[in-house]
């Protein structure tokens, strides 16, 4: 998914639409979770968070992007297990001992947000947890790090420096993006950097941060649809992501059920 590479400062008045669609992706992420169990198809999981987004005047961020060619189909992005983003929702079943990763886009008035999460289904061994526990704590280490005067390499390396004592591959090839009018627009926000280096960031400007963290290796491999990017060698894969907003506040994570200023 690519979109515009310039970079556009937002004033106020942006912020507050953004978080307005980050409070609806955070709804959507809320009937996922109060959904998904063993038995519920992936599909079903893609209509409670359309019905979300009509409760809310919100529209998809991922319904048709990519154009007629080969438009995406779903509100979701439901990425269960070796499938590391961009799974299409459909008829597969969960089960238990499953993991599934959702990523949400909302719109409001034209201003984006944008998060994912991933979630055990049942009961999962302790290895597992940790991918997902390390993976979760990575996107904060990040979010701590995007505030204006720091570096995009300082969220790099502080995303990086998490996966590094468990093994755990840093996926290199999809990384975080900026948003705003466009889904995805620049600066690109990668999860490994070194510290000091790389573009500064300004007030005016909004982030999603979104590490990708693989069991195995770090290599993935695009399906025949196009979409679905899975792990290379078959290990579990894990995603999530939030919206920051550097505001004159300062930096203001928009993507949970109330907007959080770190």
């Amino acid at each position: 998914m690519n979109g515009s590479r310039i970079i556009t400062k937002k004033t106020d008045a942006d912020f507050e639409k953004m978080k307005i669609a980050g409070q609806c992706v955070a709804a959507m992420h809320q009937a996922v979770r109060d959904m998904a169990s063993p038995g519920v198809t992936t599909a079903d999981l893609d209509e409670a968070a359309r019905e979300v987004l009509a409760e809310r005047n919100c529209r998809s961020s991922f319904l048709g992007y990519g154009g007629p060619d080969n438009p995406f189909p779903g509100v979701l992005c439901t990425s269960p297990n070796s499938t590391i983003v961009h799974g299409i929702p459909g008829n597969y079943v969960l089960k238990d001992g499953d993991i599934i990763s959702i990523d949400a886009g909302a719109i409001y008035e034209g201003w984006h947000g944008d998060a994912a999460f991933t979630m055990a289904i049942g009961n999962v061994s302790q290895d597992v947890q940790l991918l997902l526990d390390v993976t979760e704590k990575a996107l904060w280490a990040g979010i701590e790090q995007a505030v204006a005067g720091k570096r995009l390499g300082d969220i790099g390396s502080a995303v990086e420096a998490c996966a590094h004592p468990h093994g755990i591959g840093v996926v290199r090839e999809y990384v975080g993006h900026g948003i705003g009018r466009q889904m995805h627009e620049a600066p690109s926000v990668p999860n490994y950097g070194k510290a000091g280096k790389g573009l500064r960031l300004k007030t005016g400007m909004a982030l999603a941060i979104e590490p990708m963290f693989n069991a195995g290796t770090e290599s993935s491999v695009v399906l025949d649809d196009s979409w679905t990017v899975v792990t290379a060698d078959g290990s579990l894969s894990a995603h999530f992501e939030h919206t920051v907003l550097l505001t004159h506040e300062g930096s203001v994570v928009s993507t949970l059920p109330e907007p959080l200023l770190i």
